[in-house]
This record gives structure tokens, sequence and C-alpha cells, in this order.
């Protein structure tokens, strides 16, 4: 009987590695880490990369797992009892609003977008199921923080990024925007990640009450939002209702 294949059993390691760090990470720090040389774990990378396992950012030069990869896991997320109890309830969301849905849950300090339903319309649209969002910066993200599905303080210490002018870019800023999100029990992002977009999300929760991912809708600034900025209540209604009978589904005795 053969032995483990050496170049696989690295490359496994260098994708673990690359999953539990805080962030992208250069190649001196995969060798170090690993105990591998420099060349080695460069030829493992670039094979990775080759095959959309890895992604390099063009600007440092580091390593972060590749949307290949969490593609890949969609046969979990196909029979993820969160995304499964959700699909009938998105799509009905998705029929009432008009609007595009998705639904997240944390993965490594940012929100994996398990399902996505497009927006009832004739408009080309991208699938997003696999990508990645940023947690501050998005409402299905804020709605994480805010009750404790992922913790805060690596958030804010990897950097708030800025992604437009409106995005919270200091630890304060984001502090006092999570604890209106807890009162109010839903989140929204206007035009914190894209000028021109904005979105509204709720908790969905599971068995004890704890907050396992959250439902939202995601749409043109002039759709989601009145005229001062606001999103309409009608719409945060349907969100908000959407997310209780998820939670429901999962068993969860509030909400």
């Amino acid at each position: 009987m053969s032995g483990p294949v050496q170049s696989i059993e690295r490359a496994a390691a260098v994708l673990r590695l690359l999953a539990g760090g805080p962030g992208r990470l250069g190649l001196g720090e995969v060798a170090s880490a690993l105990g591998l040389a420099k060349g080695t774990a460069h030829g493992i990378l670039r094979t990775l990369q080759h095959v959309d396992f890895v992604e390099q950012d063009q600007a440092t030069g580091k390593y972060q797992l590749g949307a290949a990869l969490l593609h890949l896991g969609s046969s979990y997320l196909d029979v993820n009892e969160l995304r499964s109890r959700s699909i009938n309830w998105a799509d009905a969301l998705a029929a009432r609003s008009g609007e595009a849905v998705r639904l997240g849950t944390p993965l490594e300090g940012r929100v994996l977008i398990v399902h996505h339903v497009f927006r009832p319309d004739d408009t080309l649209q991208t699938l997003d199921v696999g990508s990645l969002l940023p947690l501050h910066a998005s409402s299905l993200g804020k709605v994480l923080l805010a009750f404790g599905a992922t913790p805060l303080e690596p958030v804010v210490a990897a950097g708030l990024e800025t992604y437009t002018r409106h995005t919270a870019g200091t630890a304060e800023e984001l502090g006092r925007a999570l604890a209106e999100i807890r009162e109010a029990g839903w989140a929204a992002d206007i035009q914190e990640m894209i000028m021109g977009e904005a979105g509204v999300a709720a908790p969905i929760r599971g068995h004890g009450g704890l907050v396992v991912g959250a439902m939202g809708v995601t749409g043109a600034l002039e759709r989601i939002c009145d005229s001062k900025g606001r999103p309409h209540p009608p719409l945060v209604d349907m969100v908000r209702g959407a997310a209780r009978a998820v939670s429901r589904d999962l068993g969860a005795a509030r909400w």
C-alpha cells in the first residue's frame, strides 16, 4: 500500500495556513510557518494559483484563498441546513421585493455568500455564491458583527478599509453603528461598499437564539431607499419577516 503524496500534503498545509491566518500572507511567511524552502513554497503557491485555489494580491504580492476553492465547497453548502432552510424564503423575498437576495455566514473575517437569488427582471446579473464581502461595509456583515456571530476585535485589528466616504473607517464609528443595529434588529449599508448601491439585512437565528447567518436584499440606492437615504420601511419588514421565518424553521425560540 502506497504512502501519502508529499506534494499534496504540502499543498493542503498551505491551504490550511491561508484559511487560518488573519489575512493575506507573503511567500516568506508561508515558507517560514511551514518550514519549507522559499522555492518549494513558491512552486506550491504558483500551482495553487494556476488552478484558482489561491489568489495573489497584485499590489502586495501576498496570497489568500481563491474563489475556485470556495466554489468547490458548494457541494457542502448545498446540504448545509442553513442554506437548505433558507432557499424557499429567499425566493419568496426576491419575488416580493423585486430585489436580489443574498444569504451570508461568517468565514475568516469576512462574509461568505452561500446563497443568492437574482433580482426578478431581465437584467444581466452575476452569481455571488462563494463571494466574500467585508464585515464592516455590508449589511450582512454588520448583522453578523452586531449580534455576535463573528468577533469584532480581529476585524478592527486588521484595519477597516474605507471603500467609499460612507464606510465606517474607525472602531468608534463602527461601534456606534453596531449598537444601533442591535437596538433596531436589522442593518443597512447605504453606499458603504459601492456608490449607488444599498442593502438591508436581518439576522437568522438557530437553536438557542444564536445568530448563525444573515439574509438581506441589495440593489440600486433609489430603489432601496427614499429621497432622504433611508431604507423603505415595507422593504425592511419584508427582510425581517423572511429572516424570522428561516429562524423558526431552524428551531429558534426567539428572534
